[in-house]
């Protein structure tokens, strides 16, 4: 609110009084180095910083970017899911040999091992004691005795 009305009777004032209120002395005639109390070299040197760092930033944010659609194509390929373009581009892009950070390659790994675990033979095994054996027999010996009985009605034999 305040800048509202300091915005309003500002600007007024300033037309009152015609700009008498004392120019400002070769603000527009500085250069950007001046303005900012540099020499120019050290100014140029500045400049060159400051692109060297944003050009480092985003090195390390297309890095990151292809960290991520790596980590997406992982699970698309453990999912079965269609590939997405966009996640490749990025890869190559970033080099296109791109390592997982180390946390979630551990979590990968323990996943996949977890798989083989269950695909193991030890993991069957596993899944088989959970299995009610009672019910497995009767059933088992339920259709045995049909396929005796369906057997002596059978007029070849």
């Amino acid at each position: 609110m305040a800048f509202m009305v300091k915005s309003m009777v500002g600007g007024q004032l300033k037309n009152l009084t015609g700009g008498l209120g004392g120019e400002e002395k070769g603000e527009g005639e500085k250069s950007p180095a001046e303005a900012q109390g540099m020499t120019r070299e050290e100014y140029e040197e500045y400049q060159k910083q400051l692109v060297e760092e944003k050009m480092e930033r985003d090195a390390q944010f297309a890095q990151r970017k292809a960290e991520r659609a790596t980590l997406r194509t992982h699970f698309r390929d453990k999912y079965r899911l269609p590939k997405n373009e966009t996640d490749d581009s990025q890869i190559q892009l970033a080099g296109g040999d791109v390592e997982l950070p180390k946390e979630l390659a551990k979590m990968i790994e323990q996943d996949n091992e977890e798989e083989e675990e269950k695909d193991s033979v030890i993991g069957q095994l596993t899944n088989i004691q959970s299995l009610d054996l009672d019910s497995l027999k009767d059933k088992a010996q339920a259709t045995l005795e049909d396929l005796k009985q369906s057997a002596e009605k059978c007029s070849v034999m």
